[in-house]
């Protein structure tokens, strides 16, 4: 083969190469591209948080009187550290026992309230005219007696508390002169005396009790002008079922004894204060709460509490009473507790003597809430209830 054939041949093997090289590589398989890494699942919405219980209180006096309301306020700040932020809470003060009071109530509806304490007698009327307009809304009426299907009534046993000082009273007392400043004579209060009065009757049977009433339930002026009254007849140790600490601060500067009265007001004059009978509104509170949280809310009844309950309790007593007395106020708490003591057990005479429990017939509590009489050895006539 000549160098010229040879030459050609080579040539036409490097063709032939180069083109299968490039057949191979445009028959090949191409590498497919890593697939993108999946989007991360979505977190599911958070459920929307549940509006808190809107709860509104009305309250007769300032939150500051040292008394009824202050005890109030103090059951409503329970029910704060109790629920947390599953309610909110809101009061107004200051509403009078009056045609106010139903524009109140509307306005704690229309603010969005589903559960509202009045927390006086006087509220009843235009607390049930308003339950009535709004079913939709719990109501709670305190020491009323009228129920509605979306109202209910609730007390505290506070002539308990009103017995176990007269039981300290009436052996304090060197006049055997007692004197109660009375607020309104409704059942409630008459009850609460005519206890005191017993109380103090236990230990020491001498006792009179004298009554100034001011048709008011929170009226330092008035309060104190009874109170002055009562010293003035003769009574060395006072006792009262009125809002404010004036009684307790007049009997201090008259150098006389007396008693707190529904929140303890030791701090008042501590000189005069022998104890005070208090009300913790908070059981009865978390109670009522509790229910509208869960459904089992029912209108229409009456809850009742009392020592046995830790809603009433004889606290702050003075150095100044004798051992043997304090021990005679803590058996009667001990025996209100058990329930083997009975405050309104016959015989009990009215102030004419005429007997309204017979020997060992013990009060139920339909008699309890239509007390309309004094006891024998208080003195006066009940007046008219405005």
């Amino acid at each position: 083969m000549t160098d010229l054939a040879k030459r050609a041949l080579l040539k036409f093997s490097a063709l032939t190469a180069m083109a299968a090289s490039v057949a191979l590589v445009g028959c090949g398989k191409t590498e497919e591209p890593a697939p993108a890494p999946a989007a991360p699942a979505a977190e599911p919405a958070a459920a929307p948080k549940p509006e808190p219980l809107k709860i509104a209180f009305a309250y007769i006096g300032p939150v500051g009187d040292g008394g009824w309301t202050f005890a109030h306020d103090n059951g409503r700040k329970a029910l704060e550290q109790e629920f947390g932020d599953k309610i909110a809470t809101s009061y107004v003060e200051n509403v009078p026992e009056a045609a106010d009071a139903e524009r109140v109530f509307r306005d704690m509806v229309a603010q969005g309230n589903k559960l509202i304490f009045g927390t006086t007698f006087g509220y009843m009327e235009s607390m049930l005219k308003v339950a009535k307009d709004h079913p939709e809304v719990k109501f709670e009426h305190a020491t009323g007696y009228k129920q509605a299907e979306n109202m209910r009534t609730y007390d505290s046993r506070t002539y308990e508390g009103a017995y176990m000082a007269g039981v300290i009273a009436g052996g304090m007392t060197k006049s055997n002169t007692l004197g109660v400043v009375g607020s309104v004579p409704i059942p409630e209060v008459l009850r609460n005396l005519n206890s005191f009065t017993l109380g103090a009757q236990s230990v020491n049977p001498k006792i009179k009790t004298r009554v100034v009433w001011v048709n008011a339930w929170f009226d330092t002026a008035k309060e104190t002008e009874a109170a002055q009254s009562l010293i003035n007849q003769g009574a060395d140790v006072l006792f009262q079922n009125t809002d404010s600490s004036a009684v307790l601060q007049t009997a201090g500067k008259n150098n006389k004894m007396a008693f707190g009265w529904d929140s303890d007001m030791t701090a008042y004059a501590p000189e005069a204060h022998l104890a005070s009978a208090i009300i913790n509104w908070a059981p009865y509170y978390k109670q009522a709460v509790q229910e509208a949280l869960d459904g089992s809310w029912k209108g229409g009844g009456h809850v009742w509490l009392g020592v046995k309950d830790g809603a009433i309790d004889l606290v702050s007593i003075s150095d100044k009473v004798p051992a043997e007395l304090k021990a005679k106020a803590e058996q009667v708490k001990a025996g209100l507790a058990d329930g083997s003591f009975a405050i309104w057990k016959g015989p009990i005479r009215n102030q004419a003597g005429k007997e309204v429990l017979k020997a060992d017939q013990v009060a139920d509590d339909d008699f309890l809430r239509g007390i309309d009489f004094y006891v024998k050895g208080v003195e006066g006539k009940i007046p008219s209830a405005k």
